[in-house]
């Protein structure tokens, strides 16, 4: 999986095409990532003690690493990621502008 924690990401497909956020968490084995106010569900909470009230929370859900592209730093733009061998060091280069991230 190319997208890491920390990435700036835009939304490929779905209800938040368009969208840009940052990866706040990654599942690579579930090839799947958590995006900041992106993706967002509500769920139904109960109240824990007595006199407090139940509610409803915002939570961003999981989504597909498919749906996503990481964001060009120069270009701005979607972009698929590559890797370029630097002696031993594996480093993740952008298909668009070529630039090292």
């Amino acid at each position: 999986m190319n997208i890491k924690k920390g990435d700036t990401v835009v939304i490929v497909t779905g209800k938040d095409k368009g969208k840009e956020g940052k990866v706040v968490r990654s599942f690579p084995v579930r090839m799947q990532v958590i995006v900041e106010g992106i993706n967002l569900k509500k769920k139904h909470q109960r109240a824990r003690r007595q006199g407090q009230k139940g509610q409803i929370v915002d939570f961003a859900a999981p989504m597909h690493v498919s749906n996503v592209n990481l964001k060009d730093p120069k270009t701005g733009k979607p972009t698929r990621i590559g890797v370029k061998m630097d002696g031993k060091k594996k480093l993740r280069v952008t298909k668009k502008s070529g630039s090292i991230l």
